[in-house]
């Protein structure tokens, strides 16, 4: 017989998110479920935030997908070898990050602090830091699916 109390649903609340997670430069990362935590397997959450007008170094997440929720804010994301795609998304909208894809977080506002909620496909942190010479004028990238054709 499974112990539900003591195994079952998990509340982390806000002011216990762990902050000794994987870092990258430019951001502050806040592990509120992982594998350490309580026992997730199959996925990592947390929270970013970016101050204003501040980019993060360039990384990837290895294997592991990642979805970025923006909260508050404008974030630019940059991604590729020479970070030379961009696009941009602001409150409400969600980020998709696929497995070892090298990208970058910008916060676009210079008066306001760039929040979002972060959930990755693996139970532990995983952060590869690069060292990327960006390219100067990255092509702006539409974010467009198969179903919902751009304008």
């Amino acid at each position: 017989m499974t112990d539900w109390r003591d195994n079952g649903v998990r509340v982390i609340r806000g002011d216990q998110l762990d902050p000794n997670t994987a870092q990258t430069p430019g951001m502050d990362r806040a592990a509120a479920i992982t594998y350490a935590r309580v026992g997730a397997e199959k996925l990592w959450a947390g929270t970013v935030h970016i101050h204003p007008d501040a980019r993060t170094g360039a990384h990837h997440h290895g294997p592991l997908e990642s979805v970025i929720y923006v909260l508050r804010g404008r974030a630019r994301m940059r991604w590729g070898e020479k970070l030379e795609f961009t696009a941009e998304a602001g409150p409400g909208d969600f980020i998709y990050v696929p497995p070892f894809v090298p990208h970058q977080e910008i916060n676009a506002l210079s008066d306001e602090t760039l929040e979002c909620v972060l959930v990755r496909s693996g139970g532990d942190a995983v952060v590869v830091n690069l060292d990327i010479e960006a390219a100067e004028s990255p092509t702006n990238v539409e974010w467009i699916d198969s179903i919902h054709k751009g304008s």
